[in-house]
């Protein structure tokens, strides 16, 4: 992962944007999870960790920005598949996604374009990067993959 050349900003972006392409077609899914290393995914189960994924992150930019310190992680993450978690995945659902993720994304563009490059690469605090962390945000379309498109 390189932490210099790319734009943050464009890479949550574009998480974002191919993760609503595979969302689009979730409203097939057949119900069966789908099993990926250790874990299982269905379609809320990838949107719920894909807006959690943005949220802790944004969170801890922001307490580490102000000077604040984190909130320890305590999500489930992955490690959990709830009951909403199997519900099918209707049109309802991924206009919610769509407006859901889209906002943080949009949270996201605004925070990482109001800092600096050198800000972005020497963040206060300890641990990554801002940018760093942006680009790690990113590699959150892995919850979408697994699920997959749904073919017609």
């Amino acid at each position: 992962m390189t932490t210099n050349d790319e734009d943050p900003a464009i890479a949550v972006a574009d998480m974002v944007a191919h993760v609503l392409r595979l969302a689009a077609t979730w409203t097939r899914w057949d119900g069966v999870p789908r099993h990926v290393d250790d874990r299982v995914y269905t379609p809320h189960k990838a949107i719920r960790r894909v807006a959690d994924h943005m949220i802790d992150h944004l969170a801890e930019v922001e307490a580490r920005l102000a000077g604040l310190p984190t909130i320890p992680d305590d999500w489930h993450a992955s490690a959990i598949t709830t009951e909403q978690d199997m519900a099918p995945f209707t049109k309802d659902d991924y206009d919610e996604a769509v407006s859901r993720l889209n906002r943080l994304a949009q949270i996201w563009t605004v925070r990482l374009g109001s800092l600096t490059e050198q800000r972005l690469d020497n963040s206060p605090g300890d641990g990554w990067s801002i940018r760093r962390i942006a680009l790690h945000l990113a590699g959150s379309t892995y919850y979408a993959d697994a699920v997959g498109v749904m073919p017609e």
